[in-house]
């Protein structure tokens, strides 16, 4: 291959990242799903589900990442949305618990096999062009992306959900498929590929043990790995928060139109947060910024702990705010500091571990529900202030810890791990 064709090749991918990331974010399900399991089984069951979803993927995150190092990015991302897709349409096909069971693992391998794997392409791709500079503008655009396709599914989900709550699983199943079209049009970036391929396991091992010497990978993993829990803790807990609040008000039955609007509202104001991120970021620095953003989750959290007023409701539309201020930086912080042939299984292992903890504390909330019943305010409540009085004190500890791990100095002249 010369090298221009190369080059196009890079391009291509660079062009094509922020669609794949954007019919693989068209969950049209993701508003209703808990208030769909919630009628076909019940409340504890349906924490269950989610339970066994990101227990899947954390059990397949390291393995994924090991794979998307070893066999190729564009592979594993092809595994990703054919496993996406079959999730989808399973669970849309319906038939008990045990079958939404089997959806979850695949919806959770297809998770475990885009993560990292995704980030890994584009930087890689960006590199072999010689255009890593771009990074951050590139993560912040595929953001974007992402959060308008989680807008649009969410709102036109609800209004699915509420003729069928079938047929919005169908609808992501078939982005799924679109989204396994882009990935075959994909080409495989340049990561060292023969070195890549004979790695030994315990050479990936040493990489991860190597690069978490660093005190800023350290800090930055521990703060990526708390970012996940707490911002899925809405994303579990706000629809029937949501449903007990339209109980108030006499509007239970609108619970899949008003859950859909807000998910929609809520990704529309991550938007508009991503395109001032990258300003906000060179005004008070990269630490203050990723500080900020986590002191945002737990005060959201806080917030639907105090009351279930109709009118917090609103605080939800703030969720993934802090994703927007946060996650971009992160991995174009992250990325320079990882060898191509660990690079994937370093964002695994992150993701992981974030997804083990939340799962653990997921499974403990599930264990306080009463059988049979729905998800009562005074159970969410309780549940919510346990996760504020942590994260409290992980505030307090990464707050102490962040100027010690110097993760405002620049990327430009840091080496890899090799």
């Amino acid at each position: 291959m010369t090298a221009s064709m190369h080059g196009a090749d890079m391009t291509r991918n660079v062009a094509l990242y922020p669609w794949f990331k954007f019919f693989q974010n068209l969950i049209f399900w993701q508003a209703v799903w808990f208030l769909f399991f919630q009628s076909q089984l019940s409340a504890a069951e349906a924490l269950l589900l989610y339970a066994i979803y990101d227990v899947a993927t954390t059990a397949l995150e390291v393995p994924s990442g090991y794979m998307s190092d070893k066999w190729g990015r564009r592979p594993t991302l092809i595994a990703a949305a054919v496993a996406g897709c079959a999730g989808s349409g399973l669970i849309a096909l319906g038939g008990g618990f045990w079958a939404f069971a089997l959806a979850q693992v695949l919806l959770g391998a297809s998770a475990a096999f885009a993560s990292g794997t995704d980030n890994a392409l584009l930087y890689e791709s960006l590199a072999g062009t010689g255009r890593s500079d771009e990074v951050e503008a590139q993560e912040t655009r595929g953001w974007q992306f992402t959060l308008t396709a989680l807008a649009l599914s969410a709102f036109f989900g609800g209004i699915i959900a509420q003729y069928s709550y079938g047929a919005a699983f169908a609808a992501a199943a078939v982005a799924m498929a679109i989204a396994c079209l882009i990935a075959f049009r994909f080409h495989e970036p340049p990561h060292d590929a023969q070195h890549v391929g004979s790695v030994a396991d315990s050479t990936q091992w040493h990489l991860f043990r190597s690069a978490m010497k660093q005190p800023v990978l350290v800090w930055l993993f521990s703060l990526s790995v708390l970012m996940y829990g707490f911002s899925h803790i809405p994303f579990v807990f706000g629809q029937p928060f949501i449903q007990e609040a339209l109980n108030s008000v006499g509007w239970h039955a609108e619970a899949p139109l008003v859950s859909g609007s807000v998910s929609a509202l809520m990704m529309m104001v991550s938007v508009v947060a991503s395109l001032f991120a990258i300003r906000l970021r060179q005004r008070i620095g990269l630490p203050a910024i990723l500080v900020l953003a986590f002191g945002i989750q737990i005060a959201l959290i806080a917030t639907l702990a105090v009351t279930n007023s109709i009118l917090a409701i609103a605080v939800l539309f703030l969720r993934m705010v802090p994703n927007s201020l946060a996650r971009p930086f992160i991995i174009a912080r992250m990325q320079p500091l990882l060898s191509d042939a660990g690079r994937a299984t370093f964002l695994s292992v992150q993701s992981f571990f974030g997804r083990l903890l939340f799962a653990a504390t997921l499974l403990l909330a599930s264990a306080n529900v009463p059988d049979g019943s729905e998800f009562a305010y005074g159970d969410i409540q309780q549940t919510l202030a346990w996760y504020v009085i942590a994260g409290c004190a992980f505030f307090s500890i990464l707050l102490a810890t962040v100027r010690r791990a110097k993760i405002a100095v620049k990327q430009e002249g840091q080496s890899r791990i090799t």
